[in-house]
């Protein structure tokens, strides 16, 4: 694999992992404040980017030793909104910003199977911040999220609220495949 490509994906990993002990920490903290489905939104995208990063690690298969991972994190604990908001901003930057910049290296240097795995989390990234500003309108207007079901694609990350879709948009996975939270 290619330097800078095996360089962006240790990132993505970092910063993947990083998200998924972040949003287990802010879903807690939702708990706490009153808002289980919240938390239960956290803790299903908390796994969406266990995923990535999973896909993240598997692309890098070949790529052996010891390395400093530099990613970005958000840190610190507030109210459930501002969480929230943290998360939304956190899942933006990444489909505006990091992932396009990862792909376009990747695709300079041929690298498929990272291309592969970074538009997934690309795609399902979108998907969180939609769900994290729902959410957080929801909790600004002084109630928990008004979701019944918060169901995952467990190969790409992707979130829905649909109990009635048929497959995963980003990857076609057949929603008997997804997972209930």
């Amino acid at each position: 694999m290619n330097a800078m490509t095996s360089e962006n994906l240790r990132s993505a990993f970092g910063g993947e992992s990083q998200a998924h002990m972040r949003y287990r920490i802010w879903g807690d903290e939702a708990e706490k404040q009153g808002f289980p489905n919240v938390k239960r939104l956290f803790d299903a995208t908390s796994e969406a980017e266990a995923v990535h990063a999973t896909l993240h690690f598997k692309a890098l298969k070949d790529v052996k030793g010891d390395f400093t991972v530099t990613s970005g994190a958000g840190f610190g604990l507030g109210t459930t909104s501002e969480n929230l908001q943290g998360a939304a901003d956190g899942e933006r930057f990444e489909f505006t910003q990091m992932y396009p910049a990862y792909i376009a290296v990747a695709e300079f240097q041929e690298e498929k199977e990272a291309i592969r795995a970074m538009r997934f989390a690309i795609e399902a990234e979108k998907i969180h911040e939609a769900r994290y500003l729902e959410a957080k309108a929801d909790v600004d207007a002084g109630h928990d999220l008004k979701a019944e079901n918060i169901l995952l694609c467990p190969v790409c990350g992707y979130i829905t609220f649909d109990a009635n879709e048929e497959e995963c948009p980003i990857c076609h996975t057949k929603s008997s495949k997804f997972v209930a939270y």
